[in-house]
């Protein structure tokens, strides 16, 4: 009986559900209901919103107490560049908060989520390569889950690199989505507010930077031209 009424009220935990089963002359206590549902994997796990305010409360930090460890926060953006006979192209780079080490710049015609993903992917295996580890979430942080009823710390687990980026269509896509996803994820996508690019001033000054003090120096004709050039 829990189980249908937690099917046809998705949204509501299992104390809402009791009380609606009461309401409607069933017989149940509130422990009794959570158990049925426990046993059936309709509730969410213990720590759950902890987790979640956690999270929240790191997010702010991420912006009022930046990190001074690396492989804490990253930041990612695109930037065009215009070539003479090329046409415009795209530079997509991950930079690491704390070092301001650039783990991954890459060229292409379009700015695609797909792009995105792909000069991610490529900065995750540089991180691992230059750190000589076989999976960067042995170097990441933790984090204090905190009961917000209690305010006693539940567990101290591993938090994901976050990873902040702007609003742009490519970041908000399902195809970029898949780097945050499954049971242990290496990132968690953090996304500034709209019309705030201080927020993502490092990557704003790497561009800076590689374009004044590289790129605009010398003639560059097409986009194998930009790609090594970025890559020097």
């Amino acid at each position: 009986m829990a189980a249908k009424y937690a099917s046809d009220w998705p949204a509501w935990g299992h104390r809402k559900i009791a009380a609606m089963m009461r309401a409607d002359g069933h017989a149940v206590s509130t422990s009794t209901v959570e158990r049925a549902l426990r046993r059936r994997g309709l509730l969410l796990p213990r720590g759950f919103r902890a987790d979640r305010k956690s999270w929240a409360a790191l997010r702010r930090k991420l912006f009022r107490d930046p990190p001074s460890e690396r492989n804490r926060v990253s930041q990612t953006d695109f930037s065009e560049f215009e070539t003479p006979s090329g046409g415009i192209w795209r530079i997509c780079a991950v930079i690491d908060y704390a070092t301001k080490f650039c783990l991954a710049a890459t060229v292409g015609p379009t700015a695609r989520g797909a792009d995105a993903l792909a000069c991610l992917n490529a900065a995750v295996a540089e991180a691992q390569r230059v750190l000589c580890l076989d999976d960067l979430r042995a170097d990441r942080g933790t984090i204090e889950l905190v009961d917000e009823t209690t305010g006693e710390i539940i567990d101290v687990v591993p938090t994901p690199i976050a990873l902040v980026s702007d609003n742009g269509p490519c970041f908000r896509g399902e195809t970029y989505k898949t780097a945050f996803a499954g049971e242990d994820p290496l990132l968690r996508h953090v996304r500034t507010r709209v019309r705030s690019p201080q927020t993502n001033g490092v990557i704003e000054r790497f561009f800076g930077t590689l374009k004044y003090e590289h790129l605009y120096r010398a003639p560059i004709d097409d986009g194998g031209a930009l790609a090594m050039e970025t890559a020097r």
